[in-house]
């Protein structure tokens, strides 16, 4: 099992406590030599979701604007139940998903006054990451020279496989035809970030297998490797080793409906294949969990939190 590729440890730049008291919902006025950032939420997040990651980014000098988008947002998409497209599997993403692209248009509008003639960098979260292709391809991607993707399922879930629903209707499928194929170039890089924070078990199968699990030991500094613990060598309780077999069940058949398999290492929602593309520079995570819902930046760190992004800032920054 291969540890998580590490980049060389950054510092935050050192900002007041008053700094987090301030409206965080548009971008930092403050002046800085690095491009701006222009965050997007994934499926069913707003962005207030993204607010501490926002923070840690101003605080390494990177101007940020999160693309505005609320919970309720997300029921815009059922418009594409009446499309006869949806049903067959074959969903196209315009007009369903306009609604969500104005809302990235309007961000990098406002990112752009702060970039002064330069660049700017997308960062999309889950879902965030493959509407961020899409929106290179119909909006253009003459001012971004890095799409940095979080935790996202790029790949659509393989055809023909007994009990697996394109739950993307075919959008997937839509997106890796059409839209430009990943590079890594000095004026355009692609960079896929993917966790390992448990691996997936069939639903049906031996009852006692090894489940690993990914985690960070604990006081661990942000640049240090991590640990692989493997939950069936620690003397724990039946009851405590039945509740992580079941755990591991569930997300395994979440795996399986995106990927094909149960039985592979994710960040919980997202598989670690899944969250790669060919022609980016693809990396992945130890101990990293997908959403900024339910996670803690000790016990259970997703993409965003301080630590994790000290060893993917480096990207934002060159």
């Amino acid at each position: 099992m291969g540890m998580a590729m590490l980049l060389s440890p950054l510092k935050p730049l050192a900002f007041s406590t008053s700094a987090f008291s301030q409206d965080t919902s548009s971008s930092s006025s403050s002046s800085s030599s690095y491009r701006p950032a222009v965050l997007l939420p994934g499926l069913g997040n707003n962005s207030a979701d993204y607010q501490k990651l926002e923070l840690t980014l101003r605080g390494y000098g990177v101007s940020t604007v999160v693309a505005k988008v609320s919970r309720i947002d997300w029921l815009r998409n059922a418009a594409g139940l009446v499309d006869p497209n949806y049903w067959r599997g074959t969903l196209s993403p315009r007009p369903v998903l306009d609604w969500y692209l104005k809302r990235v248009d309007e961000a990098v509008q406002e990112a752009k006054e702060l970039s002064q003639g330069g660049t700017l960098s997308l960062v999309g979260h889950s879902a965030g990451g493959w509407l961020a292709r899409l929106y290179m391809e119909e909006f253009g991607f003459s001012d971004i020279s890095l799409l940095l993707t979080l935790g996202t399922p790029h790949q659509p879930p393989p055809k023909g496989v007994s009990g697996v629903i394109d739950q993307t209707r075919g959008l997937l499928d839509y997106v890796n035809n059409h839209c430009s194929k990943a590079v890594y170039t000095p004026e355009l890089k692609y960079v896929c970030i993917a966790g390992r924070y448990i691996q997936g078990v069939r639903l049906f199968g031996n009852s006692n297998e090894t489940i690993d699990s990914a985690l960070p030991i604990e006081g661990v500094e942000p640049s240090s490797d991590v640990a692989l613990i493997n939950d069936a060598t620690v003397n724990t309780p039946t009851s405590t080793t039945t509740t992580t077999t079941l755990r591991a069940r569930f997300v395994g058949q979440g795996y399986k409906q995106v990927c094909g398999q149960a039985d592979v290492w994710g960040d919980g929602v997202v598989p670690e294949a899944s969250a790669h593309l060919e022609g980016a520079l693809n990396i992945s995570f130890d101990g990293v969990y997908h959403s900024p819902v339910g996670s803690d930046d000790m016990l259970r760190p997703w993409y965003g939190s301080p630590a994790i992004v000290e060893q993917w800032i480096t990207h934002l920054l060159n």
